[in-house]
């Protein structure tokens, strides 16, 4: 029987990602020149969310998302026919500093699908890499720049983040000792 503990709730998740918003301004020095670009699923209305909180009235930072569906290294396990979804970014990446933002870390080969896609469509200035969750796993060098909580999780467990865009609520689970 898996055990569920809840990580974040709807509050804590929004204070969470204020503190990531705070976070990345003083970071970056400002908004100027800033994307953010969204991992498909959960990470595209994370990185909504922090353009909100980011963007001032006149001056929205964009925004873009990207699905790595067709950029992973175990494409073949997926299946014959894998679903795709939207990329859409802004039409000039040069010189930007872009944000990449995605709801969970775990080995880092999403980031690196992600880093692959981005260099089809230009040469940012720099990539910044902001997630919500890290649970630690790394299987690449790959590192987040901002992290909304670290939680330490063995290789069977799952964390699953809830967004009320496609999930109806918002939260943050640790799932351990049930299927993957």
């Amino acid at each position: 029987m898996p055990s569920v503990t809840r990580l974040l709730d709807a509050p804590a998740m929004a204070s969470t990602l204020s503190d990531m918003a705070n976070r990345v301004v003083e970071r970056c020095g400002g908004t100027g020149g800033m994307v953010l670009v969204g991992i498909q699923r959960r990470g595209v209305e994370l990185a909504a969310r922090l353009a909100t909180m980011l963007s001032k009235p006149g001056a929205p930072v964009p925004l873009g998302k990207l699905d790595i569906t067709l950029y992973r290294d175990d494409l073949s396990t997926i299946g014959p026919v894998p679903r795709v979804g939207e990329t859409s970014l802004p039409d000039d990446l040069e010189g930007k500093t872009v944000v990449i933002v995605d709801d969970v870390l775990y080995s880092g080969r999403t980031v690196r699908a992600a880093l692959d896609e981005l260099a089809d469509f230009g040469r940012p200035q720099r990539i910044l890499l902001a997630v919500l969750v890290d649970r630690g796993g790394r299987e690449l060098p790959i590192q987040a720049d901002f992290v909304g909580l670290t939680v330490e999780t063995g290789s069977d467990d799952r964390v699953d983040v809830a967004v009320k865009e496609l999930d109806g609520r918002d939260s943050v689970e640790l799932v351990q000792g049930g299927p993957l």
